[in-house]
């Protein structure tokens, strides 16, 4: 596993904090930009397939989508620590399954990856920086890496 450094941890630790108490908003935000950014990502998701409810007001997308953010931002800021991705709340075996079920490829992820980081900038203006961002973008890339390893 590539390093994740205190300096890191400490910045990714701060901005979760910051974003923490408005996990729902931030993780309804989070997919809408994925969705902005690639509209065939709908289909991925079930749930969404016959609804007629605008995104932003969908139920079901708002409890996935902020079970999807605290997921990977507490992954994020346990990382050094546990010196390995881990998730509460499920597996990786489990998460990995379900990636390879629906065909998500690593265009998807890039795309989250892009969309994460944004909203994460826009939730910490105050905090951001190119160490915050690459801080972020190397929890990110450990997470998903240690998904792909279960994609089967």
């Amino acid at each position: 596993m590539s390093s994740f450094s205190e300096e890191q941890e400490a910045l990714v630790v701060k901005s979760w904090g910051s974003m923490k108490k408005d996990a729902g908003e931030w993780g309804l935000k989070f997919f809408l930009k994925i969705f902005e950014i690639a509209p065939s990502a709908k289909k991925l998701f079930s749930f969404l397939k016959d609804s007629n409810v605008p995104l932003d007001q969908n139920p079901k997308l708002k409890v996935h989508a902020k079970s999807v953010l605290v997921m990977t931002c507490e992954a994020a800021v346990q990382l050094r620590k546990a010196g390995k991705v881990v998730v509460r709340d499920s597996t990786l075996k489990k998460i990995g399954a379900t990636h390879f079920k629906y065909g998500v490829v690593d265009e998807h992820f890039e795309v989250t990856k892009y969309a994460l980081l944004e909203t994460i900038k826009e939730a910490s203006p105050e905090m951001w920086s190119v160490e915050m961002k690459n801080a972020w973008g190397e929890a990110y890339d450990q997470l998903v890496s240690a998904i792909k390893t279960e994609m089967k």
